[in-house]
């Protein structure tokens, strides 16, 4: 932080982190999304095709989140780790969740889409509440 640099400015509030975050994350899921359809339009199995679009999108995540959402400089491989260890667990919920709609949801025009969109959300709340509080905590 520099002497005409506000304390505000480099450490956002709760209001501009949860902003950063959305605009983070729709990225991140255009990454995800395009991804999962590129893969699922190559023949991709359909469980394969989401964890490869998951670990895509959470890579871009991970790397502007740490930087814009939460700047983040500090923490080396303990917080790595700690995102390693979110992700890993949101991967797993957000791949069973697809799973799950994929068996729940009746056949209909964009299932499997509607399907991404909700494991996408539910691990989308997680890792918002989780980032902010254990990962990127100040």
């Amino acid at each position: 932080m520099t002497a005409t640099q506000p304390a505000s400015a480099q450490h956002p509030g709760l209001a501009a982190q949860l902003g950063r975050f959305v605009a983070v994350g729709a990225l991140s899921a255009l990454v995800d999304f395009g991804g999962y359809h590129a893969l699922l339009a190559l023949g991709t199995w359909v469980h394969l095709a989401k964890a490869i679009s998951f670990i895509l999108g959470t890579t871009t995540a991970y790397l502007l989140n740490r930087r814009f959402t939460f700047t983040a400089t500090a923490g080396g491989s303990a917080r790595f780790a700690g995102f390693v260890l979110l992700y890993g667990t949101t991967f797993a919920i957000n791949i069973g969740m697809n799973a799950l709609m994929l068996a729940v949801l009746p056949q209909m025009p964009f299932r499997t889409s509607l399907a991404w969109v909700i494991a996408q959300g539910c691990a989308t709340a997680i890792n918002f509440v989780m980032l902010r509080t254990v990962v990127f905590r100040r």
